[in-house]
């Protein structure tokens, strides 16, 4: 039996254990996000440079997404094989290399060779990292660890632009890379000193394409599962939109400049931060189901506030502003609930749930990057996307409703 008055000190060591580990996961779940957006300031320049047009230098984030999508369904098998440090570990040594590569590369053709490897490194952080915390934490104190990465996740692609334009216009285009090379060299270190090991070699399963196939099936197939994984690639979706079209709102709507990204992103900052304090408070005190209707009916609003505005009042840039900032408020109080839900309907294959989960929004993601130089020819058919993804994520959480969505979070 414990001694009176030592659970106190337990309890705090738990507590910056558990601190400490949130803020290595979180730091890297930044990476992918970062490497996403952060050279959207650039992107008018690298066009000069190269004598491209806009589309082709949006083949920048296609080259990146495509091979990221298919990746993160690796990711997380290769961890329930071989260990989640090691390829944490692997994957981080690999994106630095090619990070200088994009740095320095002769031309076009050679950075989207590089981004695409970026690509197939970049998600590792955040796939498996959510692996961790389920292997390690239940209920309250997984859903708190749980949104606080979710919301480092979430806040990272409104912060990247803002970081990125201000690299551009001291160091150009080529220090933006430089930049997200010397992140994943902090991150590196950081990982070899400070990530534990939480899958044991006796809890590890033999690792071979035929099996991760056959696992990926059956985890898809489940019901619950498919309309969960919908649910929450699509609710990001109403916020990528806004994120993909960033220079169009900022640059061509807004008529601001290259270090004025932060107008449209901290609102989504804001959003996000108050999300994951309200998603924390609620875990273990409100029903999990009443906190994803709470999440879906926010994020609903913000698109009705945003759509007329933005066909009829484009100048209306604060009301926009407040539009979004309701989006990402309504995102980040639903996300931690549908992510913890899906982990748990397959407890001995968390790595493969959590690729599975990152596969399905980041094809989500990329649809949503690919449609928005479509979209964003003004801030109406914007808005008008995000609200339409709203719509859709609820018809999706209706349908993982039905599937027996779990009353508490847990």
């Amino acid at each position: 039996m414990t001694p009176p008055g030592n659970d106190e000190p337990v309890a705090r060591a738990r507590s910056q254990r558990s601190i400490g580990l949130a803020a290595i996961l979180a730091a890297l779940s930044m990476l992918s996000p970062f490497s996403i957006d952060t050279f959207f300031p650039s992107m008018r320049a690298m066009q000069g440079e190269f004598g491209i047009d806009s589309l082709t230098v949006q083949q920048l984030l296609t080259a990146y997404m495509v091979p990221y999508a298919a990746m993160s369904l690796v990711h997380g098998a290769l961890s329930d094989a071989l260990g989640r440090r090691a390829v944490v570990l692997a994957g981080m040594s690999l994106y630095l290399l090619v990070s200088v590569g994009c740095m320095f590369a002769p031309n076009f053709h050679a950075i989207l060779a590089y981004r695409a490897v970026q690509g197939l490194t970049a998600g590792v952080g955040i796939t498996v990292g959510r692996a961790i915390i389920r292997d390690l934490y239940e209920g309250r104190e997984a859903q708190r660890l749980m949104s606080a990465v979710t919301m480092i996740f979430g806040v990272a692609p409104a912060i990247a632009p803002i970081v990125g334009g201000w690299i551009h216009v001291g160091f150009g285009w080529r220090g933006v890379f430089g930049f997200l090379g010397l992140v994943s060299l902090v991150l590196l270190a950081l990982t070899w000193r400070a990530l534990p090991e939480t899958h044991p070699a006796e809890a590890r399963r033999p690792w071979s394409p035929a099996d991760l196939a056959r696992t990926s099936a059956s985890i898809l197939v489940h019901p619950s599962f498919f309309w969960l994984a919908l649910c929450n690639g699509v609710l990001f979706g109403t916020i990528w939109i806004y994120i993909g079209s960033a220079p169009a709102i900022v640059v061509d709507a807004w008529g601001k400049g290259e270090t004025d990204f932060g107008a449209l992103f901290l609102p989504l900052i804001g959003g996000y931060v108050l999300g994951a304090l309200l998603s924390g408070r609620m875990a273990g005190r409100v029903q999990a189901l009443t906190q994803l209707k709470a999440s879906l009916l926010i994020t609903l609003l913000g698109g009705l506030l945003a759509t007329p505005v933005g066909f009829f009042r484009p100048d209306w840039i604060a009301t926009q502003q407040a539009a979004m900032a309701i989006t990402a408020l309504g995102v980040q109080i639903g996300a931690p609930v549908l992510t913890l839900r899906a982990l748990d309907l397959f407890p001995t294959a968390r790595g493969s749930v959590s690729s599975l989960l990152a596969f399905v929004q980041l094809v989500w993601a990329a649809i949503t990057l690919g449609v928005a130089p479509l979209v964003g020819q003004g801030t109406g058919p914007i808005a008008l996307y995000s609200l339409g993804t709203a719509m859709l994520a609820a018809l999706c959480a209706n349908r993982a409703m039905t599937q027996r969505l779990p009353t508490r979070g847990s």
